[in-house]
């Protein structure tokens, strides 16, 4: 099934990021958490443009969606797809994620995985 970047967006929600972050944070792991955590800071800054939230949305949006291309259950490979449609978003939005993002990502990642 092939969504648009739109239709992801429609998909995202605090609740359903949140949710999908403390309900598999184990199973997806710092790798995959990292990234995501980075664009919800981002998305909730006022300085972000609405066309870098739009893309940051649309890939939260697939990260919370859920069926995937490569289901989260599966063993290893299961957040694969996910880990790459975060860093496309990164890489899109890069100039948009400044420090305070990074460095909100990593505190809550410290507490998770200490």
């Amino acid at each position: 099934m092939k969504m648009s970047e739109n239709q992801l967006s429609d998909q995202y929600s605090d609740e359903g990021f949140w949710g999908k972050v403390k309900n598999y944070a184990k199973a997806a792991g710092e790798r995959v958490l990292e990234p995501a955590l980075k664009l919800y800071y981002a998305a909730n800054d006022g300085d972000t443009p609405a066309w870098a939230k739009t893309t940051i949305f649309g890939a939260l949006g697939y990260f919370i969606f859920p069926i995937d291309v490569i289901p989260d259950i599966a063993p290893v490979v299961g957040y694969t797809d996910d880990l790459g449609v975060l860093a496309a978003a990164i890489a899109a939005t890069a100039v948009h994620i400044k420090n305070e993002h990074t460095e909100k990502a990593k505190a809550i990642l410290t507490q998770w995985f200490s």
